[in-house]
């Protein structure tokens, strides 16, 4: 009898086999911090109950209370700072495939997008918002920009799935990423760590606590990221694809009194580099000749993919000018606790402010005739305060809080072309005839004796002008009640109010040196009859496109949310815990950025949730399952409209919405057979897929799939050996999985699914990590070597069709192996 094969089942037996031929391997909770210690022999026959505790017992804020992981009724996942170096991990997307569920894209890093459990979409543009909130200490960051920053630090990253909006708040609908970094310390300690590697990587950070006294510590950290790029431009040789980062943290702790604790931070960041390389994937020798009188050759239009190349093979060309990719970033956090005989009291004040910009190439091509590239600029200044009472008797656990957000945040989308591309953006719309471009004119002048001027080669801009202002009101409150020595029953609600004033700005087009030369021409058009001003309408952003020229529009807006939870826990024994939940999250809703006047709803999601986590001391092993059910409404996404109808427009990004629900199954396994031997599986089985959504092709998307892979996985093991030249070998392996895309009509407009016959875009995806090191005693000093993508694993991300009026598309890929050697030493 032949079986018919599930897709669970093939995706768990996929990722088995290919963790198998790993060894296994991947981050999963816990394992990594005790891999590195030297530990003397031990004999089999009897486990280690402590030792297997240790599995699950890393404490945890999930819930704004210190309680250990596997005694926290939410779904979550632990990455700590030792994964993190296990790694070489900069910041969270370079190891996301090893957190299943997790997705995080970052190939330009002031514009980064986030997604759990399938949930997410780009915060990218300050009239949206993502679902996922980033969070470090506490304290919400501002924006995407603002949300991807290098680690430094860290102490540990908790990755909560689930709606988190009760106590986390602002933006946390799909789940939370809460970043913890180490505070001041009462011991001396001074360390570092030094990398080189391929392309010319160069890490450094160095980290200095001191005491000042016995009441007061500073700590201070500093990092720099530098490399030379994986990536090369095939006519200038520019570089792409590098590391060019660097920042530093610093943090006062003043114990005031026994019971009074302040924490003083401070956060800065610079980054500046080469914006994300953009392969064009039309070819040169499928370019047609421009309609007579013109000459030259341009792209095809329509595209046509089945002559596209594959991005992989393809010559990289990026002629942007002023194409780079920056942000300077400051935070400063005050956090005041006091201790009461019935609880505490804290108060967290928070400021952060940053500036991006992020100018890159969109056609792919060193050709006048198709030039294109946009800027996104962002200025953004925020405000947060949060007070919060805590504390605990025999039947309860409570947390009781107000907080206050503003932010302030303006934005400037460009698009920079030339005047002959908007020649070949007309003609390819129907707007001119040949006779009509600025080549045919520019070939009259010297026949009628203006010679000295040229129509082209002349630069051209528009851009749309955003300002923002967001006030934020928050009270909350989240009480377990132990009903039993066995069983907690947890209530809590948050109530949002969200003020916010919206502003759209479209200036007339800036072509200074193409008004200079309609000057003088001023006599000849004059003397033919032609109005000069025929030369000076918007032509990307104008009334036809949704945004009218010089004039300023506003919107306001309050959104009010009431959103609760209620879990209910059971201590089966002493190790094994079930617990089912209903929680409701939120998100506010807001503005597309390039059409005026337009708002949409806010984001509601109800997430039904049971699990059970289990520790077996016996046989040294932690077992955790999930599986919850959500029905989203209003989902907002940042998607590609194509440009409208008859205009010289080109596509934008814009924030549409749907419904949509899912059910899924979560998996996390750690066991330590042997003293020095970790072994980890993780798995996320998701299907997802729209209730309502019309896309802005208008496609009816209802009962399709979202895109999201039904299955995602991780693997990890690490080996210790003790006594090795005086100090402990540890070899670490890791291994992570992503399941193709789920097609659906829309996925062609979007790049993300198949869209050529020539190259794949939107299949699974692996990763395979490994790691050795040596540590001398106490870990005073160390070397490692590493490989990231060991098996040279490359992908197509995605295809960009923005410069698809040109008939061009650019894609995007994945980076080659990478290896290094590291150095580290501590005092």
């Amino acid at each position: 009898m032949m079986m018919r094969q599930r897709p669970l089942s093939a995706s768990l037996r996929h990722l088995l086999s290919g963790g198998a031929a790993l060894l296994l391997c991947a981050p999963l909770p816990a394992l990594a911090d005790q891999a590195a210690t030297t530990t003397p022999p031990k004999q089999a026959s009897k486990p280690d109950t402590h030792e297997v505790k240790q599995l699950g017992a890393i404490t945890v804020t999930a819930q704004s209370r210190a309680q250990e992981m596997q005694d926290v009724p939410i779904a979550l996942q632990i990455v700590t700072a030792k994964q993190v170096d296990t790694l070489a991990a900069t910041d969270i997307s370079k190891m996301d495939i090893f957190v299943p569920g997790l997705v995080v894209s970052a190939g330009q890093p002031t514009q980064p997008s986030y997604a759990l459990r399938g949930i997410g979409g780009s915060g990218f543009g300050i009239g949206t918002e993502p679902a996922v909130g980033v969070y470090v200490d506490g304290v919400y960051a501002a924006r995407s920009g603002g949300a991807l920053l290098a680690f430094n630090d860290i102490k540990r990253i908790e990755v909560l799935k689930g709606p988190q909006g009760t106590l986390f708040g602002r933006n946390s609908a799909a789940g939370a990423i809460s970043i913890i970094t180490n505070e001041p310390g009462d011991t001396f300690e001074a360390k570092g760590t030094f990398r080189y590697g391929a392309y010319g990587e160069r890490y450094g950070d160095v980290l200095l606590n001191v005491p000042l006294n016995q009441d007061m510590a500073l700590r201070f950290s500093v990092l720099d990221n530098q490399s030379d790029g994986w990536a090369r431009d095939s006519a200038n040789g520019k570089h792409y694809g590098g590391n060019h980062d660097w920042g530093t943290r610093a943090q006062y702790r003043w114990n005031i009194t026994p019971n009074t604790r302040v924490l003083l931070a401070w956060d800065h960041e610079q980054l500046k580099q080469a914006p994300q390389a953009a392969y064009s994937v039309v070819p040169l020798s499928s370019y047609v000749p421009r309609p007579a009188p013109l000459t030259g050759t341009v792209p095809p239009f329509p595209a046509d993919p089945k002559t596209w190349m594959n991005p992989l093979h393809a010559p990289l060309y990026g002629d942007a000018v002023g194409a780079a990719e920056t942000r300077r970033f400051n935070g400063v956090t005050l956090t005041v606790d006091h201790s009461f005989g019935w609880g505490s009291f804290t108060s967290t004040t928070a400021w952060r402010n940053f500036d991006t910009y992020n100018l890159g190439d969109y056609d792919g091509t060193n050709q006048r005739d198709t030039y294109l590239d946009t800027a996104n600029i962002e200025h953004n200044n925020s405000w947060y305060q949060e007070f919060k009472l805590t504390g605990n008797t025999d039947l309860v656990d409570w947390v009781a809080g107000t907080s206050f957000y503003h932010e302030q945040a303006r934005q400037i989308s460009r698009v920079d072309t030339y005047t002959d591309s908007l020649d070949t953006l007309g003609l390819n719309s129907g707007s001119l005839g040949p006779t009509d471009t600025f080549a045919f004119y520019n070939s009259l002048l010297p026949l009628v004796g203006y010679g000295q001027y040229t129509l082209l080669g002349d630069p051209w801009r528009e851009e749309v002008r955003n300002d923002e202002n967001i006030n934020s009101y928050a009270v909350y409150g989240d009480v377990i009640w132990h009903l039993t020595d066995r069983l907690n029953l947890t209530t809590g609600a948050r109530y949002t109010l969200d003020q916010k004033q919206f502003s759209w700005f479209n200036p007339p087009r800036y072509a200074p040196q193409l008004d200079t030369t309609l000057t003088g021409l001023a006599p000849l058009l004059q003397l033919v009859g032609i109005d000069p001003s025929v030369f000076q309408q918007n032509q990307v952003f104008n009334t036809a496109t949704g945004a009218p020229v010089n004039v300023l529009a506003q919107a306001r807006n309050n959104w009010r949310d009431f959103s609760p939870r209620v879990v209910l826990d059971y201590h089966l024994t002493p190790n094994i815990m079930a617990y089912g939940s209903v929680t409701r999250g939120y998100k506010a809703g807001g503005y597309n950025m390039l059409e005026f006047n337009s708002h949409y709803s806010p984001e509601h999601v109800v997430n039904y949730e049971g699990g059970i986590k289990t520790v077996f001391p016996e046989q040294n092993l932690l077992l955790n399952v999930t599986a919850y059910y959500y029905t989203y409404k209003n989902l907002q996404a940042l998607v590609l409209k194509p440009a409208t109808a008859g205009t010289n427009g080109i596509p934008e990004y814009v924030t549409s919405t749907s419904d949509q629900h899912a059910r899924g199954l979560e998996v996390e396994l750690q066991w330590a057979p042997t003293d020095g031997l970790r072994l980890g599986l993780n798995g996320a089985f998701i299907n997802s897929t729209y209730t309502r959504y019309i896309a802005p092709d208008g496609n009816n998307l209802a009962g399709q799939p979202t895109g999201t892979p039904i299955f995602s996985g991780a693997a990890s093991l690490s080996y210790t050996l003790p006594h090795v030249f005086n100090g402990s070998l540890v070899y670490d392996a890791s291994y992570g999985y992503r399941g193709k895309s789920r097609c659906n009509s829309d996925s062609q407009l979007q790049g993300n699914c198949q869209v050529s016959p020539n190259f794949t875009v939107g299949s699974a995806r692996q990763s395979v990590d490994m790691r050795l090191d040596w540590n001398a005693p106490g870990s005073r000093w160390g070397v490692g070597v590493f490989v990231t993508n060991l098996l040279n694993k490359r992908y197509v991300t995605g295809v960009d069709n923005t410069a698809a009026p040109f008939g061009l598309a650019v894609a995007h890929i994945t980076p080659p192996r990478m290896w290094g050697v590291e150095l580290r030493a501590k005092l």
